[in-house]
C-alpha cells in the first residue's frame, strides 16, 4: 500500500515537476544568503562558539540539503482537506490517514531528494569546496531518517488541530517562526543562551536540522553538554517515539469529533 502511494505521488508530481523545478533554486539561495552573511560576521576568518568560519559555512550546506530531505506539508494538506470536506471521503474508506499521508511524503521526498538535493550537493561541492562527506554515512542517515519522521509528525499534529479550529493558518504560521529559530536553520544553536539551548533538549526543534547536522559533521555539543553521536540519535528516536504517540492519540480524539457530528 505504501509503496503504491508513493509511486502515485512520484508520477503526480513529475507532471507537474515546474514546482519542483523552482524548488531547486530555494537550498542554493539560502545557502548563498547565509554564506555572505557568515563570512561577513567571520571576516573570512577565525572562530566564534567553538566554530571556525569553514566549519560554519559547512554546517549552513548540511542544513539546506537536510531542508530539502525533510521538507513536509502535511500541515496544510490536511488543514485543506478538513476545511473543504474533502476528509470525508478518507473517513469513509478503509485506510488510516496518518499512514497515507506518510507515504504520500515518502513519495514526494523521495523524488526531491534525487531533483533538488543531490544537485544542490554537487553544486556546494564543486562551487563553494564543501566537504559534503559525512563523518559516519551510517549514523548520519538514521539521523536524517529520524528528522525525516519528526519533522512529518509534528507537521500532522498541526493539521489535525483543523479538527478544532478549522483553520490553522496562524498556527503553522508560528510553527514556522519557530522552526526558524529554534531549529538552527537561521543560526547554530550554540549561540543561544545557554538556558534557551536545555530547553531544546525538550522541544522537537533541533532533532530535524540541528541534530542531524551535527551528526553529518561528527560532533554534538548544546548547553555545554557534548554527547557522543549515538547518545543524541538515541534521544532524536526517543523524540520522534513521543511526537507519534501524540499524533495518534489527537488523530483518534479528532475521530470521534469528526463522526460525533453526523459525518
Amino acid at each position: 500500500m505504501c509503496r503504491a502511494i508513493a509511486s502515485a505521488t512520484i508520477k503526480e508530481y513529475i507532471v507537474y515537476r515546474s514546482h519542483m523545478m523552482v524548488s531547486l533554486f530555494v537550498g542554493p539561495m539560502y545557502f548563498i544568503v547565509m554564506y555572505f552573511t557568515w563570512t561577513a560576521v567571520y571576516g573570512g576568518g577565525g572562530t566564534l562558539r567553538g566554530i571556525e568560519y569553514l566549519q560554519m559555512i559547512r554546517y549552513f550546506g548540511i542544513s539546506a540539503l537536510i531542508g530539502y530531505i525533510i521538507w513536509d506539508s502535511a500541515d496544510w494538506n490536511l488543514s485543506m482537506l478538513i476545511r473543504t470536506g474533502k476528509f470525508l471521503t478518507f473517513a469513509l474508506r478503509p485506510i488510516h490517514h496518518p499512514f497515507f499521508a506518510l507515504s504520500q511524503k515518502i513519495g514526494h521526498r523521495l523524488l526531491g531528494t534525487f531533483l533538488e538535493a543531490l544537485p544542490c550537493a554537487v553544486i556546494f561541492s564543486l562551487l563553494f569546496k564543501i566537504d559534503m562527506m559525512p563523518a559516519s554515512i551510517l549514523w548520519t542517515l538514521l539521523s536524517i531518517a529520524l528528522a525525516y519522521f519528526i519533522f512529518f509528525y509534528v507537521s500532522y499534529i498541526i493539521g489535525i488541530l483543523s479538527f478544532w479550529i478549522v483553520e490553522s493558518a496562524g498556527i503553522r504560521s508560528f510553527y514556522n517562526l519557530l522552526y526558524g529559530v529554534f531549529s538552527g536553520t537561521f543560526i547554530p544553536l550554540v549561540f543561544f543562551p545557554k538556558s534557551l539551548q536545555i530547553i531544546q533538549f525538550f522541544l522537537p526543534f533541533q532533532y530535524t536540522s540541528y541534530v542531524p547536522a551535527m551528526v553529518f559533521i561528527g560532533k554534538y555539543t548544546l548547553g555545554d553538554i557534548q554527547l557522543s553521536i549515538p547518545a543524541i540519535v538515541g534521544i532524536q528516536a526517543l523524540e520522534l517515539l513521543c511526537v507519534f504517540l501524540v499524533s495518534e492519540l489527537l488523530y483518534h480524539t479528532a475521530m470521534k469529533r469528526f463522526t460525533a457530528v453526523g459525518a
